[in-house]
């Protein structure tokens, strides 16, 4: 196993894989299904979508879905696809006037790993055709997708990340966008772009900036290291720490815990996100600037984005 392959490995290390808490709810638990009445109201879209296992439970007012990936656990067309569709058809069925809708969680049932991130074969493909065009519209709709998160689809709920695995690059970055995020203790973090000439073009640069100052950005963004869920909860990026397969237990507590207050948080996080004045134009004008240095990167960062992208295709086969 060579470096770049072993630090893939230790990325997405320390995690339970077997009966996860995330694969599913669990006997005792059929009063999360939903009723048949409540069934024919959500739109048969988000229900039939691929790669997305999608749940709501009625009585917390809560919408679960899962990462269902075909292959390796990244952000490949078809899943942004169906990212696309999720929260069309959430804005669509759900909301005032619709089923209600107070907390949208997203979580994995990807073995170890809740996203890879980038679609690091589409990536070196794209750039050998020195295709500017291909990148920059797969970094707009990547952009647009965390965007509409960020904004909580215009709707009044607050949204939840749950990492029970390695949650890596673009993994990362989709996970600032969420209001509250609740990591298990095994699960890691990193941004890895760097060791094959790139940065993180998809919304960390703008997130971390704001959420902790220019020079702590910078540093994460270009250390190449793997970080624990304890460093991630310290930095403030983690907000709610999980034993090894209760990450979904610790999601129930915290909506639990957080109903009675929960329009107070709505409105707070709003509020901070006005604070921020982050626009889509900002996210996009720095996606360009990542189409433009991937179309500089070398013949040697290229065999080292397909190494890693080899290193987490075997550990999607051995899933």
């Amino acid at each position: 196993m060579d470096r770049v392959e072993a630090e893939l490995v230790e990325g997405a290390s320390g995690v339970h894989d077997v009966e996860r808490s995330a694969m599913v709810f669990g006997s005792g638990d059929e009063h999360m299904l939903e009723s048949p009445a409540t069934l024919n109201k959500i739109p048969e879209e988000l229900l039939a979508l691929k790669e997305l296992d999608v749940l709501y439970q009625e009585d917390t007012q809560a919408l679960w879905t899962y990462m269902r990936p075909k292959g390796r656990p990244s952000f490949t067309p078809p899943m942004l696809g169906d990212f696309e569709s999720w929260q069309k058809n959430i804005a669509k069925g759900f909301g005032p006037g619709k089923l209600p809708l107070k907390y949208l969680i997203l979580g994995s049932r990807a073995p170890g790993v809740f996203c890879f991130g980038g679609d690091l074969t589409l990536f070196q493909d794209l750039i050998r055709n020195q295709d500017r065009k291909g990148l920059e519209m797969y970094g707009h709709r990547c952009c647009k997708i965390l965007h509409r998160n960020m904004n909580s689809l215009n709707l009044p709920m607050l949204t939840i990340g749950l990492v029970e695995g390695a949650a890596l690059g673009g993994g990362f970055e989709a996970l600032l966008s969420f209001d509250h995020v609740v990591a298990e203790r095994g699960a890691t973090f990193g941004l890895p772009e760097i060791m094959f000439g790139l940065f993180p073009g998809m919304g960390a640069h703008a997130f971390l900036y704001r959420k902790l100052g220019a020079a702590a950005a910078q540093r994460l963004i270009l250390s190449n290291e793997t970080f624990t869920a304890e460093q991630m909860f310290d930095l403030g990026l983690v907000h709610q720490l999980a034993e090894n397969g209760q990450g979904l237990h610790a999601c129930r507590d915290y909506i639990k815990k957080s109903d009675r207050r929960h329009a107070g948080l709505v409105n707070a996080r709003r509020a901070m996100k006005a604070a921020w004045k982050l626009e889509l134009a900002e996210l996009t004008e720095i996606t360009e600037l990542w189409a433009d240095a991937a179309l500089q990167v070398s013949e040697r960062d290229l065999k080292v984005m397909c190494r890693l992208a080899s290193a987490q295709q075997k550990l999607a086969d051995a899933a």
